[in-house]
């Protein structure tokens, strides 16, 4: 058995999105994954399975979800090394303002990560780590141009946590 972490997007937005973590935690067990857990309710889960394809993981879940919410939930799947990395890469940046982390669906490309990465100015960096972009902003996050929706129109479905959420996920999640 391995343990994965699930990252929904765009749930609990809205009246119509409601998706209680119960309902995640009910939802991922129907779909057949064991020791199922979730951390605040903004679509964050740990679950253990013997399936080793993260796009069969992610598509049992969607199928699960889409059954269980009435809803489109689009997800995206780590490791706990892969989320373990992502948190530690985090710490080379020595950033002092809000530090944000896209999850993307799928590995951009080197074109697309340049694309990204070049659209940065001095108050605003995007820094792409495999399937993570880390968003360094200034203070004020709802004026920024780097957005999760900046990332996905350049890289694609992508999932957007503050770094503090990232970081305790892998301290609950990733240890060994």
């Amino acid at each position: 058995m391995a343990t994965w972490i699930g990252f929904l997007r765009a749930i609990n937005l809205g009246a119509k999105r409601k998706f209680p973590k119960a309902d995640i935690v009910a939802a991922v067990e129907d779909a057949g994954f064991t020791d199922v857990e979730t951390y605040i309710n903004t679509g964050n889960v740990r679950f253990d399975t013997a399936m080793r394809s993260r796009a069969r993981i992610e598509t049992a879940l969607e199928k699960a979800f889409v059954e269980r919410a009435g809803f489109s939930v689009p997800t995206i799947c780590f490791t706990t090394a892969e989320l373990r990395e992502i948190a530690e890469h985090a710490e080379s940046f020595g950033h002092g303002g809000r530090h944000y982390v896209s999850l993307l669906k799928q590995e951009p490309s080197a074109a697309a990560i340049a694309a990204i990465e070049e659209s940065s100015t001095a108050e605003e960096v995007a820094k792409v780590g495999g399937r993570a972009v880390h968003l360094l902003l200034g203070e004020n996050y709802h004026e920024a141009r780097l957005t999760n929706a900046a990332v996905e129109r350049r890289l694609g479905v992508s999932t957007n946590r503050n770094l503090t959420v990232i970081r305790a996920l892998a301290q609950k999640w990733c240890s060994d």
